[in-house]
């Protein structure tokens, strides 16, 4: 039967079409080595539903249970079981890594190889950090954003925090008894998030691929009128999606902070903007620019300079917000994490000049952006066009359903690029299902992968060619050796020799 036999008038679908969807929709994860895999891994396996069994490997603690890992630590682990090292790890190509590079690029700054350890750094820090970085993080936001406007941030509208995560968790664990807004797909921690502070009742948004995973801010407002929403919870610009909310979209969204809600932004990826035109590169994107009063807006910033500043290892971010939630941060930073390093955060001080910010950022988005163009272009030759092509973060958010099964899952294309030494994050990792009950065929991010293009151009190529050889694999040999045979952990004998021990 030939295409024009199985299909009646234009608009109808093809017969094979219909059985192919079918067969899609009736995939089911226990038919799949890896998800059964991801299953396995403590942490994943479904919660709340009976029978509710315990995995004696898993919980051998009494009263302790896995929340399970990110989408990077999976992946890593994963890697791992297949002989990746972090002492060897140049000889893979990581475009899974949540962070950007961190080594010289053109036209920025010099890196920083030492920092100074005066002796009253080797006090604790106050949980809501050294004043001075407080001070000075207030100054770059009232220049960056806030020149002429009446209400200022000063340093009780900051608080230093260990990480986003940590900052996030401050945030969560003084957070009452609400609904809290999240859309999907979304940062991988806010899973944990949710699942970890129970007084969270998580409400899942949708975000559409038509609509370029845009949010819809007037239904937002319906839903904070019919559901009860308290606390909205997002990043922009957007992981994976690689899209942010900007202009009178972003405004409107900050307005609802006025309006009895409480709005947290997560704004790493502030800086990763991507100009079509030369006069605009330089310009960031905060939520600040439209606070009106930054003590009655309830309106969150969490940043940092794990991204902006490439320096991830750091751990030196900031929340900013209200003084009253400060106090507040102070408060659950005390016994969740106890503050960030003293040293780091003096030596964070001159990075945070507005000149030097200024200079940093231009360096940064041409370069990112010269990055994200040669990945796209690769992908094309590669036939993996991108749908919605990222104009910020530096992730590109890839959908395989039109490769043939099993390749057009993420967790199997991800498991195979392994094989190859390359990691990617799977879809299902950015959809934020609190407690893993959702058969993970019927996610809507099950189809995706997230790539990285935060790695050196080097380590780009060599994941590109990766995904080459496995869809040329695909074409020579066909689908049956695709799907199985799996590591689940390192041969002893396969391991590579560790490093000899200095005396």
């Amino acid at each position: 039967m030939t295409d024009s036999q199985t299909t009646s008038r234009p608009g109808t679908p093809r017969l094979k079409d219909l059985v192919r969807d079918v067969i899609r929709h009736y995939k089911h994860e226990k038919e799949s080595e890896a998800h059964q895999i991801f299953r396995q891994s403590a942490g994943h396996k479904p919660k709340g539903v009976l029978p509710q069994t315990i995995n004696p490997d898993e919980e051998t603690v009494p009263g302790i249970e896995h929340p399970g890992s990110t989408g990077v630590i999976y992946c890593s682990d994963r890697a791992m079981a297949n002989g990746f090292s972090y002492a060897e790890s140049h000889a893979w190509a990581n475009l899974g890594q949540g962070a950007p590079e961190v080594g010289p690029i053109p036209d920025s700054a010099p890196r920083p190889t030492s920092i100074p350890l005066p002796t009253d750094s080797l006090e604790y820090a106050p949980t809501t950090g050294v004043k001075a970085l407080r001070e000075a993080v207030a100054n770059l936001y009232n220049d960056t954003y806030r020149k002429g406007k009446a209400s200022q941030y000063t340093y009780e509208n900051v608080c230093i925090v260990p990480g986003g995560r940590a900052g996030l968790s401050r945030v969560a664990a003084v957070i009452g008894d609400v609904y809290t807004s999240y859309q999907i797909p979304d940062y991988t921690a806010y899973d944990q998030v949710l699942s970890a502070f129970k007084r969270l009742v998580p409400v899942p948004t949708a975000l559409e691929p038509r609509d370029k995973y845009k949010l819809d801010i007037e239904q937002t407002k319906k839903d904070i009128r019919t559901q009860g929403l308290a606390v909205i919870l997002a990043s922009n610009p957007r992981n994976p999606t690689g899209q942010v909310i900007k202009g009178n979209d972003l405004k409107e969204l900050v307005s609802l902070g006025r309006e009895g809600t409480t709005v947290i932004l997560d704004e790493f990826y502030s800086w990763y903007i991507y100009p079509e035109h030369d006069r605009d590169y330089g310009r960031s994107i905060s939520s600040a620019e439209y606070i009106h009063d930054v003590n009655d807006d309830s309106v969150i910033i969490v940043d940092g300079l794990t991204k902006n500043w490439r320096l991830p290892g750091w751990r030196v971010c900031w929340v900013l917000g209200p003084k009253n939630l400060v106090t507040a941060l102070s408060q659950s930073g005390s016994f969740l994490d106890g503050g960030a390093n003293h040293p780091m955060q003096l030596a964070a001080l001159p990075l945070l000049d507005p000149v030097f910010v200024r200079s940093e950022k231009i360096a940064l988005q041409k370069h990112f952006k010269m990055k994200r163009d040669h990945v796209l272009a690769r992908l094309h030759e590669l036939h993996l066009d991108v749908d919605i092509p990222p104009t910020s973060t530096f992730y590109i958010w890839l959908n395989l359903e039109k490769l043939p099964e099993p390749l057009n899952n993420g967790l199997t294309f991800f498991e195979e690029l392994l094989k190859e030494q390359t990691i990617v994050i799977p879809g299902i990792f950015f959809d934020i299902n609190p407690s893993h009950r959702r058969n993970l065929f019927h996610s809507p991010c099950h189809s995706f992968v997230r790539l990285s293009f935060g790695p050196p151009l080097e380590d780009l190529d060599k994941g590109l060619d990766a995904m080459d050889r496995v869809l040329k694999k695909a074409r020579k040999h066909g689908m049956s050796g695709f799907g199985h045979h799996y590591k689940k952990s390192v041969d002893k004998n396969e391991m590579p020799p560790e490093s000899p021990t200095v005396a």
